[in-house]
C-alpha cells in the first residue's frame, strides 16, 4: 500500500473535480425534471438503452447499473411503466425472467434528454477534463519525485556501503 503524506494530496484538485461533476449532475437533474421525469427515472431509461448488446435489460441488471436494491428498481420500473415510457415482457426461454424495453414514447423522450445533455457536456467537458488532467499530472509528478527521492536514498546507501568497503581495505 502506498504511503502518501497529507501534503502530497491535492485537496484543491479533488474538490474542483467533485465540484465540476456535481455541477454537471445538477444540470442533468434540472434537465430531467424539466422534461417531467425524476433524475433516477432518466438514469433508468439511459441505463436500459445504453446497455451493451450482450446484456439483457432486466430489473436485476437495472438495479446493478443504478446501484440500488432490487425492490427499488422494481418500484422505478412500475413508475416508468405507468408513464408509458417502459414495458415489461417475459422471456420466451425463461418465463421467470422479465425483459425491460423502452416504448416509442420512452425512446423519444430519452433522445430529447440525450440531446440536452450533450449540449451541456459541450460546455462542461473542458472544465471536467482540465481538472482531471491537472490532478493526474500532479500525481504523476509527485510519483516521479518520490521515485527520484527513493533512487537517491538507494544510491546514497550503495555509495555508503562502497565507502565502508574501501576503508576496510
Amino acid at each position: 500500500m502506498e504511503n502518501h503524506s497529507k501534503s502530497a494530496i491535492d485537496y484543491h484538485a479533488l474538490a474542483e473535480f467533485r465540484f465540476e461533476i456535481r455541477r454537471f449532475l445538477h444540470s442533468s437533474e434540472r434537465i430531467a425534471r424539466a422534461a417531467g421525469l425524476e433524475p433516477q427515472q432518466h438514469q433508468a431509461l439511459l441505463a436500459i438503452k445504453g446497455l451493451p448488446a450482450h446484456r439483457a435489460a432486466t430489473v436485476g441488471v437495472l438495479a446493478e447499473r443504478l446501484l440500488v436494491q432490487h425492490h427499488s428498481a422494481v418500484e422505478l420500473v412500475n413508475r416508468l411503466e405507468a408513464k408509458r415510457l417502459l414495458r415489461r415482457a417475459r422471456r420466451a426461454a425463461d418465463r421467470r425472467s422479465v425483459l425491460l424495453t423502452l416504448t416509442r414514447r420512452g425512446e423519444k423522450l430519452l433522445k430529447q434528454l440525450a440531446l440536452a445533455h450533450r449540449a451541456e457536456l459541450k460546455t462542461a467537458h473542458s472544465k471536467l477534463l482540465q481538472v482531471l488532467i491537472d490532478m493526474v499530472a500532479r500525481d504523476r509528478r509527485s510519483g516521479q519525485a518520490q521515485a527520484v527521492k527513493a533512487r537517491g536514498k538507494s544510491q546514497a546507501k550503495h555509495d555508503a556501503k562502497q565507502q565502508r568497503a574501501r576503508r576496510k581495505r
